[in-house]
């Protein structure tokens, strides 16, 4: 797999290109081998460069920068930053309560500059490649596989700062960086910038790959749809980040990138069991319903493997086994009770929040929710040696941030030494994670049917998935829970008739459930246009249980993106124009 088994040429890029960045380190080496620069351009030597950018998505993020963006999401009502109180990652707790953000806070320019850098490697490349045998089929895929790189980054920047300069020009000088402006586009034009990367990717990538780290058309079709989505919900209104209009055009492109037979012929479909998604032995890792994942790796010759480290700080504490679990990201109390069902075993659309579950009350729920948060009375990654509770030795903070756990990102404690590493006093795995996976995809597309009153179609899709939702009440690694922690299981279909709004309304909440703490709700928030509304409803009615969300406000056409950093708008010569809000 790509980035398990050449992570160690990162540096080559650098060789080739005279960086001065490695030479210290290069002058301690003994060489093995030399490339000129037109063998390196060689289709049998073009992977040694390529590698720096595909690695950049391992060793660029950490995990107060993880290139999935948890740490931004915990501005949204799925989640609490955590940790051990309020000064611990106390920016990020700004954030999530929407107030006293300054543009000088550390988290934005260190996650907008790992982004750039992991782009330099990018936009390197693709010059390299750019200079090689254009007729060469190695080298058409190659330049492929960059651009949606280069897409990729691009496409996250984009979600969190809304204006940003676009590093696509070929073979840019320090002139041209230092010239870069980050109102260029239009937001409607930066979209498509992105667009452009991709379909000229997918026109050349093929069905499947003998490297699963690299993308395939399937991975750059989801990809394809999910710009497209964001594209449709128009906020070109320089003074405003509000949805203007809403694009049936680019509704329509989400609609023809999420065509099944795109998916099915490559063997994309979902998993029996969600959990599935979020385990890290080999034989669950990159299956069918993972249609592109950033590739993390153990035992290959480094000190620690090629571990994700990005996660680490959400890792809980577990007495005598995670002491030293620093226990962010914590699920909210408002999710939690989202999970609740009715008599129909659909959810409570509108009074999900009115009443708090707790585990063995008579209330059902969908078994979504115990893949997704661990909950006290239950197991800790579903190994009964450690069972949840509400008690100091489970919660760093000793509750102020509650004890729910998030599961998804973390791996059973049984598997320490195998999938689970210590590293320096705090735990990584090996685990990958999933970018695009095709749940994803399938509301993708019921969301642009819905938008475009195809209500009945899209319904059907919103049923698909919880189809396997209620499949998991016998089938699954929480279908015992009933018998031993007393819950209560119900998952229906959706019946009869639904107007545009309803079906919206029904393809919302889906996406809450089958996709919370993956590090999108936030985003789609924003993209829908409703943050301002869902998350100051949220803080009245969370603060009256978690007492540090007291004082939240989220301000309209300010809190959806972060600030452009004040290092950036300091050393852009002038060329960068801050978002609106007054920062």
């Amino acid at each position: 797999m790509i980035m398990k088994t050449i992570y160690r040429s990162i540096c080559a890029i650098c060789v080739i290109c005279g960086f001065m960045s490695c030479s210290n380190f290069l002058e301690e080496q003994v060489p093995q081998a030399t490339l000129t620069q037109d063998e390196v351009k060689n289709p049998e030597y073009i992977d040694n460069v390529l590698i720096s950018a595909y690695a950049g998505l391992v060793s660029i993020e950490d995990m107060n920068a993880s290139f999935s963006l948890w740490n931004y999401d915990t501005r949204s009502d799925d989640a609490y930053v955590g940790g051990s109180d309020f000064s611990d990652g106390e920016p990020f707790h700004r954030l999530e309560k929407s107030t006293g953000v300054m543009t000088t806070d550390w988290p934005f320019s260190s996650i907008w500059t790992r982004f750039y850098n992991y782009l330099s490697r990018v936009s390197l490349s693709l010059d390299i490649l750019a200079s090689a045998d254009q007729e060469n089929a190695t080298i058409k895929q190659r330049t492929a596989e960059m651009k949606f790189l280069r897409a990729y980054g691009h496409f996250q920047l984009k979600r969190l700062f809304k204006k940003i300069p676009f590093v696509n020009k070929p073979n840019m000088t320090e002139e041209d960086y230092n010239n870069l402006s980050n109102t260029e586009y239009t937001n409607d034009e930066g979209w498509q910038q992105i667009i452009n990367d991709l379909e000229d990717a997918y026109a050349v990538l093929p069905v499947t790959q003998a490297d699963k780290g690299r993308p395939t058309k399937a991975a750059c079709a989801a990809f394809l749809a999910k710009v497209y989505l964001y594209k449709a919900y128009h906020q070109d209104d320089a003074n405003s980040n509000q949805v203007t209009s809403i694009s049936d055009a680019d509704l329509q492109k989400v609609v023809e990138y999420t065509n099944p037979s795109i998916y099915t012929a490559a063997g994309y479909g979902l998993e029996p069991d969600l959990h599935n998604n979020f385990r890290p032995e080999e034989q669950y890792e990159n299956g069918k319903e993972s249609i592109w994942a950033i590739q993390y790796s153990r035992n290959d010759g480094t000190v620690y493997g090629n571990l994700n480290f990005s996660y680490r700080l959400i890792v809980p504490c577990i007495p005598k086994v995670h002491d030293s679990g620093c226990d962010f990201y914590k699920p909210s109390h408002n999710l939690v009770s989202a999970y609740r069902t009715n008599s129909d075993g659909l959810p409570m659309l509108d009074t999900f929040a009115d009443t708090e579950y707790t585990v063995g009350s008579a209330q059902t729920v969908d078994p979504r929710l115990f893949v997704t948060v661990g909950v006290p009375g239950t197991p800790y990654m579903f190994n009964t040696s450690f069972m949840i509770a509400e008690s100091n030795a489970w919660s760093r903070s000793g509750g102020t941030f509650g004890y729910f756990v998030s599961l998804k990102q973390n791996v059973d404690p049984a598997l320490t030494d195998s999938y689970l590493y210590l590293c320096d006093s705090q735990w990584a795995s090996s685990m990958n994670r999933i970018v695009l996976r095709y749940a994803d995809v399938l509301l993708m597309r019921a969301e642009a049917q819905a938008q475009l009153g195809q209500t009945s179609e899209a319904i059907a899709l919103v049923n698909q998935v919880r189809e396997r939702a209620a499949g998991m009440i016998t089938s699954s690694v929480v279908s015992n829970y009933p018998n031993k922690y007393g819950v209560h299981y119900a998952v229906g279909k959706y019946s009869g008739s639904y107007s545009k709004d309803e079906a919206m309304k029904i393809v919302k909440m889906e996406r809450r459930l089958e996709l919370a703490m993956e590090s999108e709700r936030f985003f789609d928030l924003v993209r829908w246009g409703d943050a301002a509304t869902v998350l100051n409803k949220y803080y009245s009615t969370e603060s009256e249980k978690m007492n540090f969300l007291s004082g939240s406000q989220f301000t309209a056409n300010k809190n959806e993106y972060l600030p452009v950093p004040f290092e950036q708008m300091a050393a852009s010569n002038g060329h960068y124009t801050q978002n609106c809000g007054q920062w």
